[in-house]
């Protein structure tokens, strides 16, 4: 498993409506590319937003960031809708699992 963990803060004079559209598109792109796993994505009450997805391989994650619509979004991303952002990647993450059982 390839882990990637988008961490951002949205500007203040973001076009809302621009940003849904862009993302629900990016998401559909990401679940129909080899390699996809999952996508979940949470907001703090900061409005700070971590976003995790989750790649078969770290071949798979990089072919996602190369992808010609997802390099545009980026682009608009870093022009119009991000105040800052941070993105963690990493291959193999120490994984620790509780499940309770009743």
């Amino acid at each position: 498993m390839f882990l990637v963990v988008f961490r951002n803060r949205k500007r203040a004079d973001i076009d809302y409506a621009a940003y849904e559209a862009d993302a629900e598109r990016m998401l559909q792109l990401a679940q129909a590319q080899p390699g996809y796993v999952s996508f979940k994505s949470y907001v703090a009450d900061d409005g700070e937003v971590i976003a995790m997805s989750e790649w078969a391989d770290e071949a798979a994650a990089r072919d996602w960031r190369r992808q010609v619509e997802h390099l545009e979004v980026q682009g608009r991303g870093r022009n119009e809708y991000y105040e800052s952002y941070t993105l963690f990647a990493c291959d193999n993450p120490r994984i620790h699992e509780f499940q309770h059982k009743a």
